[in-house]
């Protein structure tokens, strides 16, 4: 194929990400759709429903809120075994891929699934009363059945002591079948895809975590299918090439600050921490910047304001100098107004 035009394919994916218009209600459902699981916002979002910041002129945390209220999102441990959210409706899917399935089961594990099946719904403080075991070496126990989607925790406000349930009496109907587990994978992959524009697998694997080979074999057979095309190292939706081979986009001219649970930075995670790190700091947030990951910003985490310490970008020294005001500005707009300590390693 012929050289794509890559201003295209970043103002392709900031549109996609609705990074240069707002979505409404229905086009932050579309995209939470295609990104989920959802997180929340990483430190500062502790208990709080997911959000995908910056994508709307409502709050999405207070609409995610609702959407727990009435179990449209719920909860579960997706890639890697990490907490995310994910429509109801997509439980099947979502099962297939991630389903870690027990061979021989623990002696805790049959203990504690057998007081389920007798007992009902659980909170940890009945757990804890019922089998005399400790909070902590619950906890695992759990986790495990949980990922095999045996039990099913129903987290549907910011109460503490929430119930758990077995997983056939919440989802009766669900089929942990419907999909091979390569299926639900492919089907991940195009939506991750259709997000992200240009995709590789380390950027896949970054985002949800499957195992190499899991994601080559996936690749492979959605190029032989023609539903993706291979472009330079990674790939890109076919549909997508006439477009991207063709459009000459405006220039794009902005400045997000990304939080480290946000879609394009867990995307992109793999390298941007390699990238931006400090041995002496913490990287708080990352700067997306006129649609291209250009900076961090460094400090330590608090149960608070976090101390931002500096902001390092990886640009000449020419352009920091004359974006630094829009910079700051963008980053005291989430800090409300307070400023960095230092940029690019001097005092502001």
């Amino acid at each position: 194929m012929r050289s794509i035009n890559n201003e295209a394919a970043t103002a392709l994916i900031m549109e996609r990400n609705f990074l240069t218009r707002k979505a409404d209600i229905d086009e932050y459902i579309s995209l939470y759709h295609d990104t989920q699981p959802g997180l929340n916002v990483y430190w500062n979002g502790f208990g709080q429903p997911p959000s995908i910041t910056f994508r709307t002129d409502f709050d999405d945390i207070d609409f995610n809120k609702h959407r727990q209220a009435n179990r449209e999102l719920i909860k579960g441990r997706f890639q890697g075994g990490n907490l995310g959210w994910i429509e109801a409706d997509q439980i099947e899917l979502f099962a297939c891929a991630y389903k870690k399935d027990i061979t021989n089961m623990t002696y805790p594990q049959t203990m504690m699934l057998e007081l389920f099946k007798h007992v009902g719904p659980l909170n940890i403080h009945q757990m804890k009363e019922e089998t005399k075991m400790l909070v902590k070496d619950i906890t695992p126990v759990l986790h495990s059945l949980q990922q095999a989607f045996l039990i099913f925790e129903d987290q549907y406000d910011g109460e503490w002591y929430r119930s758990w349930y077995l997983f056939e009496e919440m989802f009766p109907d669900a089929d942990l079948n419907r999909y091979t587990r390569a299926e639900s994978i492919k089907i991940l992959i195009q939506r991750f895809t259709y997000r992200n524009v240009l995709v590789n697998e380390d950027m896949i694997k970054s985002f949800y975590k499957f195992g190499k080979k899991d994601i080559a074999t996936a690749l492979n057979e959605m190029v032989k299918d023609n539903i993706l095309t291979k472009y330079d190292n990674g790939y890109i939706l076919s549909e997508d090439i006439p477009y991207l081979e063709k459009s000459k986009p405006d220039k794009i001219k902005s400045i997000y600050v990304m939080h480290r649970n946000d879609f394009l930075v867990k995307s992109n995670e793999y390298w941007l921490k390699e990238k931006f790190k400090s041995a002496e700091y913490e990287t708080l947030q990352y700067l997306l910047i006129n649609g291209q990951f250009k900076g961090a910003t460094f400090g330590k985490f608090r149960y608070g304001p976090n101390d931002l310490e500096d902001i390092v970008l990886d640009m000449d020294d020419k352009t920091a100098t004359e974006r630094k005001d829009e910079i700051l500005q963008a980053i005291a707009d989430i800090r409300h107004d307070k400023k960095p300590l230092r940029y690019m390693g001097k005092l502001v």
